[in-house]
């Protein structure tokens, strides 16, 4: 009965899904597999004999690819500014390594370009990498040769990032305590103020004339005079004696005392008919438009104090673009919130809602942008195929983030779960397709890769702190994001948050991870056109 049911592919794809998520909650000293456990299970059904259709892992490629390329589009674009930089050149030098190291074991050892991609993708645990090298050279030894470096790529990475801070001799805690204030200083938080008015210099003049905004930094939310408190508009006067509320960092906020006056331990309420509301931003016409564009005080008598996007509280410049999903908080009188918060939107349930418009016309695009192939010569050729297609895509339509009427993002949920649906149908696919060479391959050479596997994983991650931390002389939570994302190493990832409560780690991984696997993804296709 069971093998009569293992002949139906749908009753196949889920039973190793979910011997794959049992294996993959098996924890051995904080390391598991997790998700990538479900190509393990893969390559063993695949041995004896159960296939899954090769649509199925088509159909799952795209969906994987175009959502991880919809989250990192902003992400990878912004790396090349500030610090970025040289996080980006640590990431190069990281893939570029592994890919030398692995041509160099080609070259010495007389392993297959097949095997060689495939050693790559498995050593810096990288799943579109593995895509790459598959759509590159058709071949099911890339998936082998994925399966036999993958398990060392995991626990080598976490084993290194475990180790090195001891290696370098560094106390975290200490270094915790520096780089905390060096990010308060870089992001200072919001605060509020009251102040009364004292400089005879401003006496009749309106915030226009002032500049305030642009002067200080700071917004000011509420002015009372005469005992009667409001909101701001560009032609409200100034008087001694007046008292007013602003919101800014501390900084602005210095600044702004400078010019008014003193600094009062008070607050200013508002009267009944003022209210303070917070509203998302979910109308899609809005998005891309600015603060000023919007002309909140004209237009709805209202005064945007903060806006948070992302968890981060920003000041509202008049300069800054709207995004789907921002929170602003909005100081005016009642009707006129009402009216304002129905031209925002400010409707939860969207952020939550999925329009499918987007990700099946992103994907159109991208299946046909990796159809191009450019000719570099009479001898070799490159076409960024259906994984670099759509990822590029993705990337592009994030970093626009909207064209015409169409917003291309996703809810951080609904990304998630198309993700990790591609990502357990492709899975599946391959490593049944795999798996019934694996035993034959792996007895012929399955040592000698899996040895190549290991020096493809340390090269890399001994070359990025070489350069990383005595060259360019980053922190070592710097240090440690750009190793994990620079081998697009999640599993690396949890065990450089468990060391620290610094979010630096994280950061650093978001802004390299991207780059690391676009330009994995660019050099497997290489390797395999040119070797």
């Amino acid at each position: 009965m069971l093998a009569t049911l293992l002949e139906s592919s749908y009753f196949a794809l889920f039973l190793i899904v979910a011997l794959g998520f049992v294996l993959g909650k098996v924890n051995i000293r904080g390391i598991s597999l997790d998700v990538s456990a479900v190509i393990f299970i893969a390559l063993l059904f695949g041995h004896f004999g159960v296939v899954i259709p090769k649509e199925l892992g088509n159909f799952g490629l795209v969906l994987f690819i175009f959502t991880i390329g919809i989250q990192a589009g902003p992400g990878f674009f912004d790396s090349f500014r500030n610090k970025g930089k040289t996080l980006v050149a640590i990431t190069l030098l990281i893939v570029l390594s592994a890919c030398l190291t692995g041509i160099g074991c080609m070259y010495a050892l007389g392993i297959s370009t097949d095997e060689v991609v495939g050693l790559i993708a498995g050593a810096l645990t990288s799943t579109p990498g593995l895509a790459a090298a598959i759509d590159a050279t058709g071949s099911s030894g890339a998936s082998i040769a994925y399966g036999i470096a993958y398990p060392f790529g995991v626990i080598g990475v976490i084993l290194f990032v475990k180790l090195l801070p001891k290696m370098l001799g560094i106390d975290l805690r200490r270094e915790e305590q520096r780089l905390e204030k060096q990010r308060q200083n870089d992001y200072p938080p919001l605060q509020t103020a009251v102040f009364r008015i004292e400089n005879a210099g401003i006496e009749g003049k309106t915030l226009s004339q002032l500049r305030v905004r642009s002067m200080t930094g700071a917004v000011i939310s509420r002015i009372r005079h005469e005992g009667a408190t409001g909101l701001p508009t560009p032609e409200s006067v100034l008087h001694v004696g007046d008292w007013v509320k602003a919101v800014g960092d501390e900084t602005a906020l210095d600044r702004l005392g400078t010019l008014l006056g003193e600094r009062m331990a008070a607050d200013l309420p508002l009267e009944s008919s003022y209210e303070v509301r917070k509203m998302l931003v979910t109308n899609k016409e809005l998005v891309g438009k600015s603060l000023a564009m919007f002309s909140f005080q004209s237009n709805f008598n209202c005064t945007v104090t903060r806006l948070r996007r992302s968890g981060i509280d920003l000041s509202p410049a008049p300069e800054l673009l709207l995004k789907f999903g921002d929170k602003l908080t909005v100081v005016g009188h009642k009707d006129s919130l009402d009216a304002l918060a129905q031209r925002l939107g400010n409707d939860e349930k969207r952020l939550s809602d999925t329009d499918f418009f987007p990700i099946a016309m992103g994907i159109v695009l991208g299946v046909i942008f990796g159809k191009i192939n450019i000719s570099f010569s009479d001898s070799f050729s490159f076409s960024p195929g259906l994984t670099g297609g759509v990822l590029i895509v993705a990337l592009v339509l994030s970093a626009l983030g909207k064209t015409g009427p169409i917003v291309w993002t996703m809810s951080g949920s609904a990304n998630q779960l198309l993700r990790q649906l591609g990502l357990l149908l492709f899975l599946a696919e391959v490593g049944t397709s795999a798996g019934a060479n694996l035993v034959a391959t792996f007895q012929e050479s399955g040592w000698a890769l899996f040895f190549v596997g290991v020096a493809i994983t340390l090269v890399p991650m001994v070359v990025a702190v070489i350069f990383g931390y005595f060259v360019f002389k980053i922190s070592i939570f710097d240090l440690l994001g750009v190793i994990t994302g620079g081998m697009t190493s999640t599993p690396g990832l949890v065990a450089a948050d468990a060391m620290t409560d610094s979010p630096t780690p994280s950061v650093a991984y978001a802004t390299v991870y991207p780059v690391a696997m676009v330009f994995l993804i660019i050099f497997i296709q290489v390797i395999a056109g040119m070797l």
